[in-house]
């Protein structure tokens, strides 16, 4: 029989303290039953003797200090899973969204999860197609590994989000694929968005999502995540699943974070946070990954918007240390309406060698990715020149650049919302880019590959590759 306590002593902001306690665990769940016959949730944040902090999932609005009992379950937040979830939406506590039934779980798991040991650890080795050129191109995601999406306000990183999403795949064809997408902090517009598209396209079917709203309470938004992965440690480590982890938007998460530590009375860290959000997002990101002895695999992709579109600012700072990479959107390639807006010089792959070439992808992969990097970067640099000094005064060569960098952006970068590539088609639009410069200019590039793809996108002199192709 659970004991009921009568001693609440104060209540502030998200967070109940109660005295008189005994036996109390730090992260124990707690139940608290207000006057009206109403039930809401939390969980044990900090232990004082018998005084315990508890922080109150629903908010603590209307709590009477003096009529509400408080039970301590015994038990830390668990989620009960089943393979029946692929296909459901729930909020971000786990409680189902959609009218479908209830999900009758297989098993309770912490939402927390266990540490992999890092002698456990697999290398992420397989490349994931998500049909993007310039992330499939450029910067190769690798299952297993955690590659962040850097955003700012106003860019279309839910489309590119829910494109990832849509087609996202092994080229091994596999079925045991899945996804689960976590949204936290967002509006009401942009989670009907999602789940809009979703079920229209048909990728709810291989999808679980966890939503939570701007207007859910804060502390909803700090359990997001860890449901979400909770659910993706079940199908890729019980289920032999591949699971693709999409977490939007981590900004939300740490501003959720800050709220929760300020009504703590921590001392803050940087521009407010709290010092210990590094070690909290690591609990996050370090959960991707494979096991040795296990077919399935966690990958994620974390999505987050810069404050000020500030790559120094705290959260994609750290973000950036503990994760293999980052996918960047441009403001520039945006307002010249190029979509995906992904700006491939700053991005990066830390794992991309470890999933591409042949057997993987194609053997000349490396050698266009390497050779395209080399050509647009230069062709930047041709035009911040015919920016201070004129078309004009450029020199032959690096007209030519410059016009390769027009074309990368508005071929290569440049694709529909809808559109899904192969990476072979990836590949052969990168020849066709690759054949505007001199053969001689072209030197990342083996001589072996050269004569066996550069013909192949090559169009006639006048000719488009529409026209050559009829």
């Amino acid at each position: 029989m659970l004991k009921n306590y009568m001693t609440v002593n104060e209540v502030f902001g998200p967070l109940m303290f109660v005295e008189k306690v005994t036996d109390a665990k730090y992260d124990e769940l707690v139940e608290i039953e207000l006057s009206s016959g109403e039930v809401r949730r939390g969980k044990v944040l900090e232990l004082h003797g018998d005084r315990v902090m508890v922080q109150v999932f629903e908010g603590t609005s209307g709590i009477n200090v003096g009529e509400t009992k408080v039970r301590f379950l015994g038990t830390s937040i668990e989620l009960g899973v089943s393979e029946d979830m692929v296909g459901r939406v729930f909020n971000g506590f786990g409680i189902p969204l959609d009218k479908a039934q209830k999900v009758i779980p297989e098993t309770k798991l912490d939402i927390n999860g266990s540490p992999i040991n890092p002698y456990s650890r697999d290398y992420p080795l397989d490349f994931i197609q998500t049909g993007i050129s310039s992330i499939d191109g450029m910067n190769p995601l690798i299952r297993g590994q955690k590659l962040p999406l850097f955003s700012g306000a106003g860019l279309p990183h839910a489309e590119v989000a829910a494109q990832i999403v849509r087609q996202s795949k092994l080229l091994s064809g596999s079925d045991d694929f899945a996804v689960v997408f976590g949204a936290m902090g967002i509006t009401f517009e942009e989670a009907n968005y999602f789940i809009s598209d979703f079920r229209k396209t048909g990728a709810i079917e291989k999808a679980v999502l966890f939503i939570n709203l701007a207007n859910d309470p804060a502390i909803e938004r700090l359990a997001t995540p860890r449901m979400a992965l909770t659910t993706a440690e079940f199908l890729a480590f019980e289920k032999g699943m591949h699971v693709l982890v999409v977490l939007t938007d981590m900004t939300n998460y740490a501003e959720a974070m800050r709220e929760v530590s300020a009504a703590r009375k921590e001392v803050p860290g940087r521009r407010g946070y709290p010092g210990y959000m590094y070690t909290d997002l690591a609990t996050i990101y370090e959960r991707a990954g494979r096991i040795n002895g296990k077919s399935g695999s966690i990958t994620q992709i974390p999505i987050l918007t810069m404050p000020e579109d500030d790559i120094t600012h705290p959260i994609p700072d750290l973000t950036g240390y503990i994760t293999e990479g980052q996918i960047i959107l441009s403001r520039d390639l945006h307002r010249k309406g190029i979509y995906p807006p992904i700006d491939v010089l700053p991005s990066l792959s830390r794992l991309k060698d470890l999933g591409i070439g042949a057997g993987k992808t194609r053997e000349d992969h490396a050698d266009v990715l390497n050779q395209l990097y080399a050509g647009y970067a230069r062709g930047k640099e041709a035009r911040e020149l015919a920016v201070i000094l004129g078309e004009a005064a450029l020199g032959a060569l690096d007209k030519k650049y410059l016009q390769f960098a027009d074309a990368y952006e508005g071929k290569f970068i440049a694709q529909g919302r809808d559109e899904e590539r192969s990476i072979e088609r990836t590949l052969d639009i990168g020849w066709e880019l690759l054949s505007m410069l001199p053969e001689d200019e072209l030197k990342r590039v083996r001589p072996e590959n050269i004569k066996k793809y550069l013909k192949r996108g090559k169009a006639p002199a006048g000719q488009s590759e529409e026209n050559r192709r009829k």
